[in-house]
């Protein structure tokens, strides 16, 4: 099993250089990058599997950084280190979808131990489990492709992978909307008041994989609380 890559997007050197060591202490391969742009660049390139995002960087902001990455890798976790302290920044960070938040000076015992919590709570990448099987045919994770028997293929986006991952990995639970949108859309649920967007994934993802909508037999609707698999021959995490 290969180490957890923390990606560092801090421009002040000294900072970089604490931080950087500590995770390598800890075990973690590092990438770094001393401005917005290369680091904009990692992010949204570059094989990790959490983001320490400076806001005040050259180059770019670091809130620009994150909308991007919001929307080129949904799923990856960010968290953000700044010596704004005020509400608005943090309430502005979380809104844009990161999973914590760290105000600068802090120790570095607490960043290690916040980097291992959201990665806990983070879903596993789908590298680890390479292909599920469904009925009728076969899901590959890492090309995000369902194959069918007959030969039919549909491509799945990052996010659909992703949520069909993380149903298939708590087969036989009900998972909430609200534990969804935190682990799968890295979306902070308290700032949401409704939203629709799980269920359209969820119709999405049904069409995908031929469940009927009307009859599932895989994804299944639990009234009142969110969604479940079912599904008896899928793969376990």
């Amino acid at each position: 099993m290969r180490k957890k890559r923390i990606l560092i997007i801090e421009d002040d050197n000294a900072i970089r250089g604490q931080i950087e060591d500590a995770m390598l202490s800890e075990g973690f391969d590092t990438l770094t990058a001393a401005n917005g742009i290369d680091g904009l660049s990692s992010a949204v390139k570059c094989d990790c599997d959490l983001v320490l995002l400076d806001l005040v960087l050259p180059g770019r902001d670091g809130l620009e950084i994150l909308k991007e990455v919001r929307i080129t890798r949904p799923t990856l976790p960010v968290i953000i280190l700044t010596a704004r302290g005020e509400e608005p920044d943090r309430v502005n960070g979380l809104r844009l979808g990161a999973d914590d938040y760290v105000v600068k000076p802090f120790s570095l015992k607490e960043l290690l131990a916040r980097v291992h919590a959201v990665l806990r709570r983070s879903p596993e990448r789908p590298g680890d489990v390479q292909v599920i099987a469904i009925p009728g045919g076969a899901v590959d994770m890492s090309r995000r492709e369902i194959r069918f028997d007959n030969d039919q293929r549909e491509e799945l986006s990052e996010r659909e992978a992703e949520l069909l991952r993380y149903l298939i990995c708590n087969g036989g639970r009900a998972i909430e909307r609200r534990e969804i949108l935190s682990n799968v859309w890295r979306i902070n649920p308290e700032a949401i008041v409704e939203t629709r967007t799980i269920d359209m994934c969820i119709a999405r993802l049904r069409e995908k994989i031929h469940d009927d909508p009307a009859t599932p037999h895989l994804i299944l609707t639990v009234r009142g609380k969110g969604y479940m698999w079912a599904a008896k021959d899928g793969a376990s995490c």
